[in-house]
């Protein structure tokens, strides 16, 4: 029982090791500590010390040692905390046989390897140190600390807009950008950290100045009036235990100090200290061959002693500088024969690759005149919208966008832009630096007279207004947008339009690896269970995607597919169909106005049989469609129409309710005519419940009945 709780109270301490050291470091300052604790405590400190200046030397990254801040201020707690025991040890100390009792032996042994016999040596060694420390060392890393600090934070911003820069380029991805973006984080809050710790070392070499300072003349008022002690004496014995005591103290101090200067001057390069100093003192030869040689002339110069220690080192220099230069030719020669084999193995592959152009999926070509839109030096506004645009499409409709390639096009207008998808033009405008486009949306109060245009997103009519001008055109009125507000939106609109277009299988491969990582189960079971390929689950995504559905809600979408993959057969129309319904209630609070009303127009029952007795389902599964004659095309086209226009009187969005069976083919018969359209079917209603509520405010019927 006694060694189980032996070994409880062990685990314990060794558990809890930190809370520990910290408590005993406070403790310290305050309670009499025997001579052995303090001599051990001063072992561990100038021990602890040593390894936080090795570990300094092998830390690549200065911010990599992001603890160091707060090891330093518990060693400088610590530090202090000893201080003060054997100070009070050296004044608390009886006089016994002609000496001071009791008294730390490390303090004694430190006093006699630095002064031995000789006091004024001790002092003047000390106080050598001390100004080493304070005005070199310390003085010199607080300073760099406070610069360090000031730079980072001032940065921060412009490295943060770099990264994003180079996420929109596509030259990293985001995880890679999430990593770069933690890692100026991580210097900015080292770098602020390491500006206040600075001063905790500097506090504590002022700190052991001044207790050694009051050790020394409370010495003397202690050992000439407690001890009866001559001045001779005092002097002599308080002298070189103050002298001990100082240097237990600072050369611990000394070491952090070094430390820190070493840490707050790396560079952030990924190799260790001892790493770039071989790599930097080991570039060129010849500058040992020219060292050794001054020192040889310097050698026969000087004559007397100094040849015999001049000569040698020069000639060993000589040799020393012969021999990297011997290697470095070898490696020159190495890389050349290396760079030559990849040369011919790049122009033997030439020839092949040079026939393959990849496409860019998004690209975005400006005119001169829009450069400065995307100039990292001007702001670069454009860029950041742009990330956002690849942010917000990634949560709206649950697409991974893939980058948008920016360059500059030298044959566009100065003023035009041009919005390419796999090369293809799908959107361009024309925008003007230093204007700002207002557009009516029926508050304007005060027209202005302005530059005709129209908006390149919603066709809406604007005006083109200086800069200066906005805030009269906001007093009118007007919603007024600039230049990269407009190409940001007008992109958005696009990419909106054509997301079936930028899903591809490679996209499916990485929904499904997404959903596996916490449902391994369900995708097993579409893939394996139910036999879908990714060129099924492809063309269901794209399908939701035409009609702007949006996709994110992966689960519940796999799970219907794997529902009725048996029953559909692989249909992908079908399929599609049931992943509607499972998502009605999504589909109709897309629709649904502030209130929950869902007003539609909906679909005689002549109307629908009519589409059903001319609809036609291709024999090798491509889309459905109503193969109507021109009689019926004519009634078709006269009684949407007549619907339409009573609808947009309204004001409301156009939105048909048919039976479930004939939606597809609704919304393929008015894909053309009426693009705008949407149409849902009533079990996409039904699975929405009461969460709906459906307003019939028109009927689609055939006046020709």
């Amino acid at each position: 029982m006694a060694n189980e709780g032996r070994g409880n109270i062990l685990k314990f301490i060794t558990g809890n090791a930190v809370p520990v050291a910290v408590v005993l470091a406070v403790f310290l300052m305050f309670i009499p500590i025997p001579k052995f604790i303090i001599d051990l405590s001063m072992i561990l400190n100038l021990g602890l010390s040593i390894i936080i200046l090795l570990v300094v030397l092998r830390m690549p990254r200065p911010s990599d040692f992001q603890t160091f801040p707060r090891v330093i201020l518990f060693q400088t707690m610590f530090s202090l905390g000893i201080n003060i025991s054997s100070t009070r040890l050296i004044l608390t100390g009886k006089m016994q046989g002609g000496a001071l009792a009791n008294q730390s032996d490390m303090v004694k042994s430190f006093a006699r390897i630095v002064a031995g016999n000789n006091l004024v040596v001790g002092f003047v060694i000390f106080i050598i140190l001390i100004v080493v420390q304070v005005l070199v060392v310390t003085k010199g890393a607080g300073r760099v600390s406070e610069v360090a600090a000031r730079f980072s934070l001032d940065s921060m911003n412009q490295k943060l807009f770099d990264i994003d820069n180079r996420l929109n380029s596509g030259a990293i991805d985001e995880d890679q950008a999430e990593l770069l973006k933690a890692a100026v984080r991580r210097d900015i809050d080292f770098y602020s950290n390491m500006d206040g710790s600075s001063k905790f070392v500097s506090g504590n070499v002022k700190a052991g100045i001044f207790i050694t300072v009051v050790n020394l003349l409370g010495g003397f008022l202690v050992g000439m009036i407690l001890n009866r002690m001559s001045f001779t004496d005092a002097l002599n014995t308080y002298s070189t235990l103050t002298i001990g005591d100082g240097l237990t103290s600072q050369l611990p101090s000394l070491i952090i100090s070094f430390a820190t200067g070493l840490l707050v001057t790396g560079t952030k390069s990924d190799e260790s200290l001892d790493e770039q100093l071989k790599n930097e003192f080991t570039g060129d030869g010849h500058i040992y061959e020219i060292l050794g040689g001054v020192l040889i002339v310097a050698g026969f110069a000087l004559r007397g002693g100094t040849q015999i220690l001049l000569l040698p080192v020069g000639v060993l220099a000589i040799f020393i500088g012969f021999r990297m230069t011997r290697d470095k030719q070898k490696q020159e020669i190495a890389q050349k024969q290396a760079a030559s084999q990849q040369a011919s193995s790049q122009a033997a592959a030439a020839n092949d690759s040079d026939r393959i152009v990849m496409l860019d999926p998004l690209s975005l070509e400006l005119g001169y005149a829009l450069i400065p839109l995307v100039d990292k030096e001007k702001g670069a506004e454009l860029l950041e919208r742009i990330s956002r645009i690849r942010t917000e499409a990634r949560h709206d409709i649950g697409l991974d966008i893939p980058k948008i390639r920016i360059q500059d096009n030298m044959t566009l207008e100065p003023n035009d832009y041009s919005f390419k998808i796999e090369g293809i033009e799908t959107g361009h405008a024309t925008v003007r630096l230093g204007y700002v486009m207002c557009m009516d949306t029926g508050a304007v109060t005060d027209p202005l007279e302005g530059e005709k245009t129209k908006d390149p997103a919603f066709g809406m009519d604007a005006i083109w207004l200086p800069e200066d001008r906005r805030s009269e055109a906001e007093g009118a009125g007007y919603v007024v947008v600039d230049p990269p507000t407009i190409i940001s939106t007008h992109i958005t609109e696009i990419i909106r339009s054509h997301a079936a277009d930028l899903l591809d299988r490679q996209a499916v491969s990485v929904i499904l690896e997404t959903v596996k990582q916490k449902n391994p189960v369900l995708v097993s079971e579409v893939t394996d269970t139910a036999k879908l390929s990714y060129g099924v689950i492809e063309k269901v995504f794209q399908n939701l995607l035409e009609e702007k559905v949006s996709i994110r809600n992966y689960v519940k979408i796999l799970e219907t597919m794997a529902n009725y993959a048996s029953v559909s057969h692989n249909n992908i129309w079908l399929l599609t169909q049931k992943v509607r319904e499972a998502l009605g209630l999504q589909i109709c609070m897309q629709y649904a106005d502030d209130d929950k009303k869902l007003r539609v127009m909906r679909l005689s029952q002549e109307l629908t049989e009519m589409i059903s007795q001319f609809a036609y389902y291709p024999e090798d599964g491509s889309k459905p469609y109503v193969a109507f004659g021109p009689v019926e095309r004519r009634r078709w086209i006269s009684a949407v129409s007549s619907s339409l226009a009573k609808v947009s009187q309204m004001g409301y969005m156009p939105i048909i309710l048919c039976v479930s069976n004939v939606r597809q083919l609704v919304r393929s018969a008015l894909e053309r005519e009426q693009p705008g359209v949407v149409v849902i079917s009533d079990m996409e209603m039904y699975a929405a419940g009461q969460n709906i509520i459906p307003e019939i405010i028109d009927e689609i019927t055939d006046e020709n009945e």
